[in-house]
């Protein structure tokens, strides 16, 4: 058969993205393509119901071909940039509170837990990613609200919201944490102990310039690709961490410097049952970066299913090494006295040589890290709030006034948040338990059983729904439970107090 002059053969190892002719562009339009207004999926599917999964294939005559290679649109990101901006949605401020999570569990369940809760989340990624494709959704809004409604979606944004603002207020108390200090704690800053007393022991002071100088520029990029870069710089950092805390460790280790370490839990204590349900939404807290999937994909050079699961996969590995290497290494340097941001522990000397120096590299080098994260969390709360308010506007790159204005006030409030609360745990046991878990586990389960049923050529297979389901109900119990820990906790706190 001659082939039309139009088309063009695939390059060896390119990936394709099948769309129907004349398939409209917007959001909306694709929304009323896929879905009757009756709810009738047969006679609005793209692929025919009436049909078995072994006997579904496609027109070609019916669909163009959108090709990887070689033409890239010099905007899009390759398999490098995503996986450094997927790993840097994900190693965060939650890394530093890994170690503390050690000091509760133990060494074998908290790395048990690390691992499961890991492979959950990175399982849970792919199949949002699957179901926002076949939605041709942009956010992950809009799959939600294919899948359950537009009351579902303005929840799920509220719970991006929440989640986002939380994790950058928790950036910015471990960045005043680290250079000026904290009193609640006694823990000496890296400004105060270079240059003495002056005005950067105002931690408030001190925070805001930091988001002057460095949050806002950085925050003011229209495009997540622009961040690139930074991410691979803040990856990089991150390693820099990892390395440091496991080479001290084994230091310490060969010099037999190192107490024995907690290695279980002890079920039969009812504060350790209590203390178990605060830390598992802190891990979960730890693995959640469904809101930045569907930006990353968008701009994926040649994006397909299968290129964006090598993706979430290749991240998922490197983020679950890192976890566990920290949460290990850092537990064993500092044992019972582990602090909830383990940073803190750093002010002192590690019982090693060149411990000061060590000390200054990691301090202050995850604080570059941390700087270096923040636009990319705020980039997907900024789109969500644009997305919330604006709903139906002109794209939040087309209006260059209204993304700094929303820049500018989001900025503000998340300093405000960054002066009341009062530590890194209180913030991630919260949202942790709750919107952490709705996006990361609750949301994806929900689209794939929603979608799943109503349709024969996209249901799933038993294997499949009995993952969704245990996914949903692992997530409504760590939820409540978590909650309800939390608030026991804290009540119990107070009264100790």
């Amino acid at each position: 058969m001659e082939l039309d002059s139009n088309y063009s053969a695939l390059p060896s190892g390119s990936h394709v993205e099948l769309q129907p002719q004349n398939e409209p562009l917007d959001f909306a339009s694709q929304q009323r393509f896929l879905f009757s207004d009756d709810g009738n999926w047969e006679k609005e599917l793209m692929i025919p119901r009436d049909v078995d999964d072994d006997d579904v294939s496609s027109d070609f005559d019916d669909y163009s071909l959108i090709l990887s290679k070689p033409h890239a649109h010099k905007d899009q990101s390759g398999i490098p940039g995503a996986v450094f901006n997927l790993t840097t949605t994900i190693i965060g401020a939650g890394m530093m509170a890994l170690p503390a999570t050690m000091k509760v569990l133990g060494i074998v369940l908290g790395l048990a837990l690390m691992i499961v809760i890991g492979i959950l989340s990175e399982i849970s990624v792919e199949m949002f990613v699957k179901y926002a494709v076949l939605c041709k959704a942009k956010s992950y809004g809009e799959v939600v609200e294919v899948a359950m409604g537009r009351t579902a979606r303005v929840l799920s944004q509220i719970c991006i919201i929440i989640n986002n603002a939380g994790v950058l207020v928790v950036y910015l108390i471990i960045i005043g944490d680290v250079m000026s200090g904290s009193l609640h704690h006694h823990h000496y800053g890296v400004l105060d102990q270079w240059l003495g007393h002056g005005f950067w022991d105002h931690r408030k002071t001190l925070v805001l310039v930091i988001m002057v100088l460095f949050l806002v520029p950085l925050c003011s990029l229209n495009r997540i690709d622009s961040l690139s870069i930074t991410s691979a710089a803040s990856v990089a950092l991150a390693v820099v961490f990892v390395v440091v805390c496991l080479g001290a460790t084994l230091v310490r280790l060969i010099e037999g410097k190192i107490k024995s370490p907690k290695m279980s839990i002890d079920f039969e204590s009812k504060k350790t049952i209590l203390d178990l349900l605060v830390v598992i939404p802190v891990i979960s807290n730890a693995y959640v970066c469904h809101f930045n999937v569907q930006p990353i994909y968008n701009e994926l050079e040649g994006r397909s299913p299968q290129k964006m699961n090598k993706v979430v996969r290749i991240t998922a590995l490197i983020c679950i090494m890192v976890y566990a290497s920290t949460a290990t290494s850092g537990f064993l340097l500092f044992g019972k006295y582990t602090e909830s941001d383990i940073l803190t522990n750093f002010d002192k000397s590690l019982g090693i040589r060149y411990s000061t120096a060590l000390n200054y590299i990691v301090r202050v080098g995850y604080v570059l890290h941390l700087v270096l994260v923040f636009p990319v969390i705020h980039f997907s709360l900024r789109e969500t709030v644009d997305n919330l308010l604006f709903h139906g506007s002109a794209p939040l790159a087309e209006s260059r006034r209204r993304s700094l204005a929303l820049t500018v006030v989001l900025l503000v409030l998340i300093y405000l948040g960054s002066t009341v609360i009062p530590n890194i745990w209180t913030a991630f046991k919260y949202t942790g338990a709750t919107t952490a878990v709705s996006l990361g586990f609750t949301f994806p389960a929900l689209i794939a059983l929603r979608i799943g049923e109503q349709n024969k050529v996209l249901r799933l297979s038993m294997g499949q729904k009995c993952m969704s389901w245990s996914m949903l109900i692992l997530a409504v119990i760590v939820s409540v439970a978590g909650t309800v820990g939390n608030i026991v906790f804290s009540i119990q706190s107070q009264s100790d107090d």
